[in-house]
C-alpha cells in the first residue's frame, strides 16, 4: 500500500488526479495539502474541501502557502483562461465549504508531522508549486531522510515550457521553491512536459467514464469539459492529463523511462523557471551543481497504458 500526501492546487487536472488517488486500491491517501497556483490559496483550499466532500474522501485537507517561498518574488497571474475564475472550470459551487473542516495545521507542518509519524513510508505527490515542500524542508531538514519519495509534475527538459519558452507553469510559479526541493537529499522523480503532453483523454472517453463512474466522475466530466475546450488548440477533442501522470508513476513506474542527474532551476532573467539536468557520469569542474543529489526525470512514457490505467481506476 502506497501512503500518499497529495500536494495540489485544484485545478481541473488536479481533480482527476485526486480522484485517481482516492480510487486506486493500492493507494492510501493520507492527506491533501493545498497551495496557490491555478488560483489563490483561498480558492484552491476551498476547491480541495469541495472535492473531498463530493468525492467522498476521508483524508484531511490542510491549507498551504499563499505566497512564494521568497516573499519578494511577485506572484504570477492566475491562469483563468485554463481553469476558470474558480479553478474548477467555473462550475457552480459554494463560496465556502464550511461542512468540511480543515486540519488546524498549515500544510508544511502537516507534511512534517505525517512524515515523522510514518518514517520511510510517505510518498509526496506534488502537482502544483513546490512551496509547501520547500517550507517543510526549511523548518525540518531531517524529513528528507524520512520520505520514501517525492513525485513531481513539473518542468520541461527537452522541449519548451508552457507559460514561457523556457518554463513550465508549476516551476515558473515558484522557482526558488522548486530548486530547494530538487537539490534536497531525498529521492525526487520529475514527471514533466516531456512525457505528460503525450497523454490525452478524449471527450468521448470522459463521457463514457461519467456514465459508468457514478456521481464523482459525472462531476469530474463536467469540470473537465472547458479544459477540453482549452486543449482543442493542441490536441484533437481531448485533454492532457498532466497531474494524473505523476499519480500513475506511484503505482506503475514501469510505464516511464527515467534519466538520472542533478536538477537545478534557473531563478530570474528571461529563462526564469527553466529546469536543467546535469547528466550523471560526465565530469564538470566544481560549480553550483557540485555535491547536489542526483534526481530522476521521466523522458519516455507508455502514454496509452497510462491513460488506460487512469480511466480504469476512475470507473472500474
Amino acid at each position: 500500500m502506497h501512503k500518499v500526501i497529495f500536494d495540489t492546487d485544484p485545478g481541473i487536472d488536479d481533480a482527476m488526479a485526486l480522484l485517481f488517488l482516492e480510487r486506486h486500491p493500492d493507494i492510501e491517501l493520507l492527506g491533501i495539502t493545498s497551495v496557490f497556483g491555478n488560483a489563490s490559496a483561498d480558492t484552491t483550499t476551498r476547491n480541495a474541501q469541495f472535492l473531498k466532500r463530493e468525492f467522498g474522501i476521508s483524508a484531511p485537507v490542510a491549507r498551504g502557502a499563499d505566497e512564494t517561498y521568497d516573499p519578494a518574488r511577485p506572484m504570477a497571474p492566475w491562469p483563468v483562461v485554463v481553469h476558470g475564475v474558480n479553478g474548477l472550470g467555473d462550475i457552480e459551487m459554494p463560496e465556502t465549504v464550511d461542512d468540511v473542516p480543515l486540519d488546524p495545521r498549515p500544510a508544511f507542518q502537516f507534511i512534517i508531522d505525517t512524515v515523522r509519524e510514518n518514517p520511510g513510508e510517505v510518498e509526496i505527490v506534488a502537482v502544483g508549486r513546490m512551496t509547501n515542500l520547500a517550507l517543510a524542508l526549511a523548518r525540518d531538514p531531517e524529513i528528507a531522510g524520512l520520505v520514501k519519495q517525492v513525485v513531481v509534475m513539473g518542468g520541461a527538459f527537452e522541449r519548451n515550457g508552457n507559460v514561457t519558452p523556457a518554463a513550465e507553469a508549476n516551476i515558473h510559479g515558484d522557482p526558488e521553491a522548486a530548486d530547494a526541493v530538487f537539490t534536497a537529499p531525498w529521492k525526487v522523480v520529475i514527471i514533466g512536459l516531456d512525457v505528460t503532453i503525450q497523454t490525452v483523454m478524449t471527450r468521448t472517453t470522459m463521457k463514457d467514464l461519467a456514465l459508468r463512474g457514478g456521481p464523482a466522475v459525472e462531476l469530474l466530466a463536467k469540470i473537465s469539459d472547458p479544459y477540453i475546450d482549452f486543449y482543442s488548440q493542441q490536441v484533437d477533442d481531448g485533454m492532457v492529463v498532466h497531474d494524473s501522470c505523476a499519480c500513475v508513476y506511484v503505482v506503475a513506474p514501469e510505464l516511464f523511462g527515467l534519466r538520472a542527474g542533478t536538477v537545478r532551476v534557473v531563478c530570474g532573467g528571461i529563462a526564469d523557471g527553466l529546469t536543467l539536468q546535469k547528466p550523471a557520469g560526465p565530469f564538470f569542474p566544481p560549480s553550483a551543481w557540485h555535491d547536489k543529489p542526483e534526481q530522476h526525470v521521466a523522458m519516455t512514457i507508455e502514454a496509452k497504458k497510462v491513460v488506460d490505467l487512469v480511466a480504469a481506476t476512475l470507473a472500474p
